[in-house]
């Protein structure tokens, strides 16, 4: 095909990694081509709005130095247009075109099942559909990948696929999957166990919050088996995973109802897609692709082995090679397997298979690869939180079971940790080893997942044949330029790897550490609270303000009202029911508070008052933690109003009173001035500490975005999340956990 002015090109998949570079290097190299894009609408963002985001991408930056700016928007603007919509459901293609580019996937290997229907065998679906509702008769170059065959071994042809699975009966069960797994959800034993989960983990946020838990492990729940239907669906019928299943299948759509009706086909298989070799500019990468999490957690220590072959091949090629080969083709034509360029309106062209790959013709066998990673953090380190050089791993390539079986292990015995965090008291020694264990829990959840995910990568003992890919390369005219070939031989994989992708990769995580620096500096505790009458800061009482426990305050006060003979049996009593209250504390701190203020009945009222307005409130105002007693004189400083709230009751709190704008507390039903046992109110705890909050802010005018909420426990949670500003104050596991999820403030108030 001869290019001319009017060479009209239909790209999907532009706004990701390979479709941008095709986009960019069809602008940049061929100023004929005009480029229209298939972009769906992204919330707010319209299709048309996403492509011209495009412009400001690294990957067009050496092209808008070359124009300016001005002139590259303007280019941009007069050679590329969009056609909104979602491939699955694609509007009539109206606008004639000369080739059609299908670049748009799914890449993730393990995607729920219809997701990667939706978009790899739907997605392909509309499009062929759509093109022949056109009547049009362009050249289609369909991007798919190396490993379309499955699990094989020996050499893998430039051919179609052999295989028997009928794409449109697995598109079919692949949505029913969907409403199957959606039911199967709602039946009465699986409900029944997401809420027992979710009140064992959240039952002290109260029953809204145990809700919300159960509605989102049921969603996660859907989620998963959606995750493994499409990894066994796949696996049963002999490919790797799910992506390489519904690509396998895209390719079969293509050859059915395009090259099947008598329509020009050309297959682009690429092999594990890596950064730029020359262009645009080396090492150019736009986020982590295929092999990069796995070469990340190596440099970052946390593969201390892995199971791949030593001997197997990776088939890496860097991205601008893929590019070009498909450039040759929407500019050069389709070609017959002899090569020679196919007419338009020929009759019934066979289609044509490019893998564009390393290894038969430049293989980079695994222990190489990893040699060459190692001898790169060797010499140039990560840092650790502290600054300190990690070290990486000598892996040792054990026998084919010795990593799983070392996994299952550590997994077990993280498990077993984790059920221990739960019963353990809080302390700075107890909450340090919960972040450890939290840490270790991440990295064997991340292993887990890179063993699961690439080991059939890492163990492979297919290669991809190159022969007709390097035949179209040798087919470009004399004097190209060598950053618009695509001959694999010319890299030198140690001088890549050492000098152009593994920088690449360091310098992006670099700049992700220093993006996540930022934020956490943004969401850092100022020094000095901003002023403003419209924030209110909301204390927590017992472990946050004081240094003492519902229990603590009632054995203060029977101490002082009991004669000497009863104390004993006070104290009996309470050890007694210690078991009760502690089951209690575990479910709901409100059932707590109700069943241990049952041991104030038959207490005078007055008592109370007098050994409040003396003795006991002396022995409060001790225990009032100094860091609550500095932030308290900040917020007030500040113009904040201070509020204190507690399930305990008003009676107890008078003595810290003076010290908060407000107290907000229980009362005790009192009868004839003694105290029945009962409270007048629900206590204020949990959730009904977050509606109240909610109401309290709304009558006063006060901003809940801008406003603080201190706590301790992880009862508090439903309330401190409604704040702008959430602290954890010497918390329990639970909230220190939740906290460490949320990156809300730890503080610890016991020194000022």
């Amino acid at each position: 095909m001869t290019e001319t002015p009017t060479t009209r090109v239909l790209l999907t998949g532009a706004t990701g990694f390979l479709g941008q570079a095709v986009l960019e290097r069809l602008l940049s190299a061929h100023e004929g081509v005009h480029v229209t894009a298939v972009v769906r609408p992204k919330g707010s963002i319209t299709g048309e709005q996403r492509l011209r985001q495009l412009l400001r991408k690294p990957v067009f930056r050496g092209w808008r130095e070359a124009l300016g700016e001005e002139e590259a928007r303007r280019v941009f603007a007069e050679r590329t247009a969009v056609l909104e919509g979602d491939l699955s459901a694609l509007a009539e293609i109206t606008d004639p075109f000369d080739v059609v580019i299908h670049s748009a996937s799914t890449v993730s290997f393990d995607p729920p099942i219809d997701e990667a229907f939706t978009t790899n065998v739907g997605g392909a679906q509309g499009l062929y559909d759509a093109l022949l509702a056109s009547g049009q008769d362009p050249h289609v170059i369909h991007v798919s990948t190396c490993y379309v065959g499955g699990i094989a071994k020996g050499l893998r042809p430039e051919a179609p696929v052999d295989h028997d699975a009928d794409w449109s009966a697995e598109f079919h069960a692949a949505l029913q999957a969907r409403d199957e797994a959606e039911m199967a959800s709602r039946a009465p034993e699986q409900l029944q166990a997401v809420i027992d989960a979710a009140a064992a983990g959240h039952g002290k946020e109260g029953p809204k919050s145990v809700a919300r838990a159960a509605e989102a492990a049921r969603q996660e729940w859907i989620r998963t088996r959606l995750v493994e239907y499409g990894r066994t669906r796949a696996q049963s019928l002999g490919w790797t995973d799910v992506y390489t299943f519904t690509k396998a299948l895209g390719e079969r759509i293509a050859e059915q109802k395009w090259a099947g009706t008598g329509h020009r086909l050309s297959v682009v298989r690429p092999s594990i897609i890596e950064s730029a070799l020359r262009h645009p500019y080396p090492g150019w990468i736009d986020g982590y692709k295929v092999a990069d999490p796995l070469i990340m957690a190596y440099a970052k220590g946390a593969l201390p082995e892995f199971p791949g072959l030593p001997d197997s091949v990776l088939d890496v090629i860097p991205v601008d090679l893929v590019v070009n080969a498909i450039v040759a083709l929407a500019t050069g034509g389709h070609r017959a397997p002899s090569g020679e360029v196919t007419a338009p309106g020929a009759p019934a062209p066979e289609p044509g298979y490019y893998q564009v790959c390393s290894g038969a013709s430049n293989p980079l066998p695994f222990h190489e690869m990893y040699e060459n990673v190692h001898t790169f953090f060797t010499a140039h380190p990560l840092e650790d939180a502290e600054g300190n050089p990690i070290r990486v791993p000598e892996w040792k390539f054990p026998a084919n079971n010795a990593v799983e079986r070392s996994l299952a292990v550590k997994e077990k015995l993280s498990a077993v940790g984790g059920k221990l965090t739960a019963v353990l008291p809080a302390t700075s020694r107890t909450r340090e080893w919960a972040n450890s264990l939290h840490r270790v829990q991440s990295g064997l959840g991340s292993l887990r997942t890179y063993v699961d995910l690439y080991q059939s990568y890492t163990r492979t003992e297919m290669i991809f044949d190159d022969a007709r890919t390097r035949q179209l390369n040798d087919s470009l005219p004399a004097g190209t330029p060598a950053d618009l070939t695509f001959d694999v031989r010319a890299v030198d994989w140690t001088d890549y790897w050492q000098n152009v992708h593994l920088p690449a990769l360091t310098d992006m995580t670099k700049a992700y550490g220093r993006l996540r620096a930022a934020a956490k500096r943004r969401n850092a505790p100022k020094r000095a609270l901003s002023e403003g009458t419209d924030v209110v800061a909301v204390f927590d009482l017992e472990g946050t303000v004081l240094d003492s426990t519902v229990i603590h305050q009632y054995l203060q006060l029977r101490r002082r009202t009991l004669s000497p003979a009863k104390w004993p049996a006070e104290l009996a009593d309470l050890v007694s029911s210690a078991p009760t209250y502690l089951k209690a504390e575990k479910r709901d701190r409100g059932e707590f508070i109700r069943a241990f203020m049952r041991r104030y009945q038959g207490v005078p009222a007055a008592t109370v008052r007098e050994l409040v307005s003396g003795p006991l409130g002396q022995d409060m105002r001790r225990l009032l933690k100094p860091g609550a007693l500095a932030r308290i004189q900040e917020h007030r400083a500040a113009g904040h109003r201070t509020v204190l709230v507690t399930g305990s009751i008003d009676l107890l709190v008078e003595p810290l009173a003076h010290l908060f704008d407000e107290v907000v507390a229980g009362r005790m039903d009192e009868r004839d001035g003694v105290m029945t046992g009962y409270l007048a109110t629900p206590p204020l705890v949990d959730e009904a500490r977050a509606q109240w909050l909610k109401k309290y802010t709304e009558c006063g005018g006060f901003d809940l975005s801008r406003s603080y909420g201190y706590g301790d426990s992880h009862a508090d949670a439903s309330w401190l999340s409604l704040v702008g500003h959430p602290y954890a104050v010497n918390p329990d596991l639970a909230l220190y956990r939740l906290a460490r999820r949320n990156h809300w403030p730890v503080e610890d108030w016991k020194t000022a």
